[in-house]
């Protein structure tokens, strides 16, 4: 059996990864040397890494997270922002994810809510679960519109699946009584089943004048609040340091 064939066949299976491995194995006599079992085992390993990386390659598109160079390691900690770096990197590890608990972020505008935030979420793609980002205004616009066209229970379903949500600027805009409702229903669709990441200026204790329904906020603070690590950030707004305008931060 020659090289072309075998290629032809891993091309056959899709098993680009693997192709790639054996293609530079045939190239590299470096590998010549080696054991069948060894030069198999690079091949499925190789496999596996190019799966892995087109995986998160794929969650990172579908996850719409603005900013896709939001990294923990670039974290700024500044003892003006006060952030507890322990806490972040016990963060890092997604316990928080496989134990369904949530995470709350306040701070002022440009503070770096939202780089924390994508860079967490960022983190749990590479780590394997699937993370989508939303702002919390266009999340109730689409969920208007979908009762609109029938498809409010395909975007239940769809909120649903997503082990890590990002809320992002919750508390920006004003909500009518049915769009506390509706933000009510996503959030106890995904309750002890995933994770949720909440950005907003406003504190927690506001959040009942916010959502003018003391038995609605009532409801989502119980399913959010009670099982969140707490993030407070302070200092001055990152976005005049960088000059970032398109809400990264």
């Amino acid at each position: 059996m020659n090289h072309t064939t075998i290629i032809n066949k891993l091309e056959e299976l899709k098993l680009k990864g693997a192709k790639q491995a054996y293609t530079h194995q045939m190239e590299d006599t470096n590998y010549h040397s080696l054991s069948f079992e060894d030069r198999l085992y690079n091949l499925l390993d190789a496999q596996e890494i190019f799966a892995n990386n087109k995986r998160v390659e794929t969650n990172l598109r579908l996850s719409k997270i603005k900013n896709k160079q939001a990294l923990l390691e670039d974290l700024d900690y500044n003892p003006k922002r006060q952030i507890n770096k322990s806490q972040i990197l016990s963060l890092a590890n997604m316990d928080f994810i496989r134990k369904h608990q949530n995470i709350i972020i306040n701070g002022k505008t440009g503070c770096g809510k939202s780089f924390l935030a994508q860079a967490l979420a960022i983190r749990a793609i590479h780590e394997g679960f699937t993370a989508y980002y939303i702002r919390t205004a266009t999340l109730l616009e689409d969920i208007k519109l979908s009762r609109i066209d029938g498809s409010y229970t395909n975007l239940l379903k769809k909120f649903a699946r997503y082990k890590l949500l990002i809320l992002d600027d919750f508390g920006i805009s004003s909500v009518s009584p049915d769009d506390a409702a509706n933000l009510f229903e996503i959030i106890e669709t995904r309750s002890q089943l995933s994770s949720t990441i909440i950005t907003s200026q406003l504190p927690v204790k506001d959040w009942y004048g916010f959502l003018q329904n003391n038995t609605i906020a009532d409801a989502i603070l119980d399913r959010i609040v009670h099982s969140s690590h707490r993030i407070t950030l302070e200092g001055e707004s990152l976005r005049s340091k960088y000059g970032n305008v398109d809400n990264t931060y």
